[in-house]
């Protein structure tokens, strides 16, 4: 599917098939990050590469496969982590949704992300410490983990699917919800 995205490809599509292109085009570009840089679904890739000082789009269109490779690196399968914890590994789970969805329902042992628990996280953990950032159904997770790879914390994975897939594929006794 990603050899259908083109220069003429709208960026819906682009986002669709390479879930985090803004992540690597902010990143690398600083295309997408507020509203002066950013873009809207229907603009063509090849549109935001020419307004942003005519980017060459084979490049543009590189670099978001190449990020998107990574991001698949730092991904982590529900029954993969359900193993790890099964086999005793010392694995964290840091929850990055709000208090109200954590306090209705998580994954056991999984401590909610609060500003004290990030400081304590980037001040006092190991950085080689194993830990897997979970959210609703994956959307965010990466941003989060990203972010702490960043910090030099190069164990940190995110959950696959989020919480939303933890109760589909690993424990059903795990409500499924959705947000209006």
């Amino acid at each position: 599917m990603s050899e259908t995205i083109t220069g003429d490809s709208p960026m819906q599509a682009v986002l669709q098939v390479f879930p985090g292109a803004q992540r690597a085009l902010f990143r690398k570009y600083h295309i997408g990050g507020c509203s002066s840089c950013g873009f809207q679904p229907e603009e063509t890739l090849a549109g935001v590469c020419e307004r942003n000082g005519d980017l060459p789009v084979a490049d543009v269109l590189e670099q978001i496969r190449q990020s998107h490779e990574e991001d698949a690196r730092i991904l982590i399968e529900p029954s993969d982590l359900a193993k790890r914890r099964g086999n005793g590994a010392d694995v964290r789970v840091v929850d990055i949704r709000s208090r109200e969805e954590f306090e209705a329902v998580h994954i056991d042992g999984s401590q909610l992300l609060t500003q004290d628990l990030m400081q304590e996280i980037l001040g006092s953990w190991d950085n080689d410490q194993l830990f897997v950032i979970v959210d609703h159904q994956g959307n965010k997770s990466l941003d989060a983990a990203a972010y702490y790879l960043g910090h030099g914390m190069p164990n940190v994975h995110a959950l696959r699917g989020g919480i939303d897939a933890w109760s589909l594929e690993v424990d059903s006794a795990v409500r499924r919800y959705t947000l209006n």
